[in-house]
């Protein structure tokens, strides 16, 4: 039986969108069976599971995801209801599950951010985004303290995740976070991103002007 892991509780404003849903959603479309567990929005005990705090994570099996686009992606593999088969639709697919939370949440979600706290017109707002990253941060450098990689062996995981935080170092978001710069300095040492890098450098000094 697959589980679905969500808080036990979440602010008013916030019922009805906590992203569980999105899991809640897919499982109900594909008519897969799942149960529902609680765990405690404060303090937050799951952090091996999710390592930042956050839900849903799943279980199916001995499988564990998080991040509701991991677990969609998972489900889809699941259910021809939710990611087509046919290479052209499920490219199609895949590539607006990415578009929704990369190209789409990410540009909405500040907005969304502030205004559910109040504080857009607020003096303090670079402040407040400073202290949603120094959260990211934190949790990322206990998550690479004594670590290669994210996991066993360098993945795609790895290539997302050091080339994000490659442009909060280069605007000097880093400094306090040894572990993250470490991480981004293996990661820009491969031969594969040294190349890849060159090559990009290269390719916008053909087209200048």
């Amino acid at each position: 039986m697959m589980t679905l892991f969500t808080f036990d509780r979440a602010p008013e404003f916030a019922h009805g969108f906590v992203r569980d849903i999105r899991i809640r959603w897919a499982l109900e479309e594909a008519a897969l069976p799942y149960v529902v567990e609680s765990v405690s929005f404060a303090p937050r005990s799951h952090l091996a599971q999710q390592p930042f705090g956050q839900v849903p994570f799943f279980r199916d099996g001995d499988v564990e995801l998080f991040e509701s686009g991991a677990i969609l992606l998972h489900l889809g593999e699941l259910s021809e209801r939710l990611l087509p088969r046919a290479a052209p639709a499920r490219a199609q697919a895949i590539s607006w599950l990415f578009a929704a939370f990369n190209s789409v949440e990410m540009e909405t979600l500040p907005w969304v951010y502030f205004h559910f706290n109040r504080v857009q017109n607020e003096p303090g707002w670079l402040a407040a985004l400073e202290q949603r990253r120094d959260r990211r941060l934190d949790s990322m450098e206990a998550v690479l303290a004594g670590r290669q990689w994210l996991g066993a062996d360098f993945s795609i995981a790895d290539i997302a995740m050091s080339d994000v935080l490659r442009l909060v170092g280069h605007l000097g978001g880093l400094a306090d976070y040894p572990a993250c710069r470490d991480y981004v300095t293996r990661a820009s040492a491969r031969p594969a991103f040294i190349k890849a890098y060159q090559d990009q450098l290269a390719h916008f000094a053909r087209n200048a002007g």
